[in-house]
């Protein structure tokens, strides 16, 4: 194991005054190389770790590391380089006239020299595949294409972490699709590790772990197959189930034998290939 972020009893409030804390004794690890997934329904406390993560907000009390650095006032910048965020509405994010532009704008900030900055602008539009945009205005791309943009930026920045805030969640099905593959492919050639936070399960299904956040508190982690197979106590929760579990549960209403263990996509059309429809 390689942790790359650890979070010891964070406690976080917004006002002073507030009666409950939006994260109340947190305690997570995540490892190089990992993506994972954070679920939970509005005001569970996702987004408000996923800030505390990248410093955005400083928790009351606890600790935060992410690689060699403590979270504090003086290496607050240090760590923030190790993190890049692609927030839900990437319009919001977009600062240059072109493609390219808004691709360089962060290593601008960051003082990269301009012929380093040349060649990680167009190395971060390769790896997302919309080197073809470099010279269009960012309004007039699809949603898809936008989000992908945003994505290149961060990616431009080097960082060893991405954290997706609900980065998929204004995107049709096949601009999410499109995106979750991008990032995919991105980590697995650079060895990043990925946060999603998502209300989308069947984005969450494609994660390493799943954290399970409700009411500022970590109520549950574990793999996919053994948060997901859980299917009534999510529904409990106010979660959703990924497809395949909900078709496993349409299908035994209907007097269908169905697996036992958790089917992902791949795994249900398989078995429903060899079990269902070849009787």
């Amino acid at each position: 194991m390689d942790p790359i972020i650890q979070l010891e009893n964070i406690r976080f409030k917004y006002q002073e005054d507030d009666s409950s804390y939006a994260l109340n004794d947190v305690s997570i690890e995540i490892n190089r190389g990992e993506w994972v997934a954070i679920i939970g329904h509005n005001g569970s406390g996702k987004s408000t770790l996923a800030k505390t993560i990248n410093g955005l907000l400083l928790p009351e009390s606890g600790s935060v590391k992410v690689g060699d650095y403590i979270l504090s006032e003086e290496n607050i910048w240090s760590l923030r380089k190790m993190v890049g965020m692609v927030f839900q509405n990437p319009d919001n994010q977009f600062v240059g006239a072109t493609v390219e532009d808004d691709v360089a704008f962060g290593m601008e900030n960051q003082g990269v020299p301009r012929e380093d900055m040349l060649v990680r602008v167009k190395d971060a539009l390769q790896k997302v595949r919309m080197s073809d945009f470099a010279a269009r205005e960012p309004a007039r791309l699809s949603g898809g294409q936008k989000q992908r943009v945003a994505i290149a930026g961060v990616v431009a920045l080097r960082p060893d972490i991405i954290i997706l805030d609900e980065a998929t969640s204004m995107l049709d099905p096949e601009g999410r699709e499109e995106v979750i593959k991008t990032i995919k492919e991105i980590k697995d050639e650079s060895n990043l590790t990925v946060i999603s936070i998502t209300h989308d399960i069947d984005e969450a299904a494609n994660a390493n772990r799943v954290f399970v956040m409700c009411q500022g508190e970590l109520i549950k982690e574990g793999s996919p197959e053994e948060i997901f197979s859980a299917g009534p106590e999510l529904i409990e929760l106010g979660l959703d189930l990924p497809f395949p579990e909900k078709l496993k549960i349409a299908l035994k209403e209907q007097g269908i034998a169905v697996p036992q263990e958790y089917l992902t996509e791949e795994g249900m059309v398989e078995w429903l290939w060899t079990s269902v429809l070849k009787k």
